[in-house]
C-alpha cells in the first residue's frame, strides 16, 4: 500500500468516526432534556366573558311558561268580601255615620229571585251624594230600573262602584271626567221616583263590581260586598 492509500484511509476513518459521535452526542442530548422536561398539563378551552354570563344566568321562561291569561270578568271568582287591605271607603252619604248602615247585600229581591248584591243606604230626598273613591265616571245613564245611574271607575280600574236612585247628577259631570274621593256626585231621590219602589223609603242603593282592568263598564262583573269598607271605623 502506497502513502497515498493509507492516507486516504486515515482520512475516511476520522471522518466516519466523527459523524458517528455527532449522532450519538444529539440522541444524548435529546434523550436528557425529555426526562428532565415537566410533563404537559392539559390546558381547558379559553371561556369569553360572554360565555361565562350566560352559564351563570338562568334561561327565561318560555312564552307558554312565563304568561297567564287574565280571567274574563265572567270567570273571576264570586265574592262577598273586600280583599285584605283594601282601603276604607267613604260614606257615599251625607250626614250618614257608619253606625247608621245596615247591611242588606245578601237581602232577597224580586221574591227571592236574586240577591241584592248591594247596600242602600237610607237618607232624606235631596240628601248629597258624594264618591266614596277617586276614580273616573264611566257612565250616566237613566234606568228605569234604578233610576239616574252613574258608574265610576277606581284608578287601579279593577272596581267600579255604582250609584243609583238618584234624583239628579251634580251640575257639570260628565263621563270620562276624573273625580275626587268626597266630590259631589248628585242627591237621594224619592224612591218612587228612582226606581226604588212605592212604599221605600228615600235611598242610595251603592254596589261595588270587582272586574278587570281591560273590561268595559257594561261587561259581567262579580259584587262585592262595601259593607266592612263603609264600616271599617267601627272595628279599628
Amino acid at each position: 500500500m502506497t502513502f497515498f492509500d493509507r492516507l486516504l484511509t486515515i482520512i475516511i476513518t476520522a471522518t466516519l468516526t466523527s459523524a458517528v459521535w455527532i449522532v450519538a452526542g444529539g440522541s444524548l442530548i435529546e434523550l436528557t432534556e425529555d426526562r428532565s422536561a415537566p410533563a404537559a398539563v392539559e390546558q381547558p378551552d379559553a371561556v369569553t366573558p360572554a360565555e361565562q354570563n350566560v352559564a351563570a344566568t338562568p334561561a327565561p321562561p318560555s312564552a307558554e311558561q312565563g304568561l297567564q291569561d287574565l280571567p274574563a270578568p265572567e270567570d273571576l271568582p264570586a265574592t262577598s268580601t273586600p280583599e285584605p287591605g283594601e282601603a276604607t271607603l267613604m260614606i257615599p252619604v251625607k250626614n250618614v255615620r257608619a253606625i247608621d248602615l245596615i247591611d242588606t247585600f245578601l237581602d232577597q229581591r224580586d221574591g227571592q229571585a236574586r240577591l241584592h248584591e248591594a247596600i242602600d243606604i237610607e237618607a232624606p230626598a235631596g240628601t248629597a251624594v258624594v264618591a266614596a273613591a277617586p276614580g273616573t265616571i264611566e257612565k250616566m245613564f237613566l234606568s228605569k230600573v234604578t233610576g239616574e245611574t252613574m258608574y265610576v271607575r277606581s284608578t287601579d280600574r279593577r272596581t267600579i262602584h255604582v250609584y243609583s236612585h238618584l234624583d239628579s247628577f251634580a251640575e257639570g259631570l260628565k263621563e270620562g271626567q276624573r273625580i275626587r274621593r268626597g266630590q259631589r256626585l248628585g242627591e237621594v231621590g224619592a224612591a218612587s221616583a228612582t226606581g226604588g219602589g212605592d212604599g221605600e223609603a228615600p235611598h242610595l242603593h251603592f254596589a261595588m263590581l270587582r272586574t278587570t282592568a281591560d273590561a268595559d263598564w257594561w261587561e259581567p262583573a262579580n259584587a262585592v260586598n262595601p259593607y266592612p269598607l263603609l264600616t271599617k271605623s267601627l272595628r279599628d
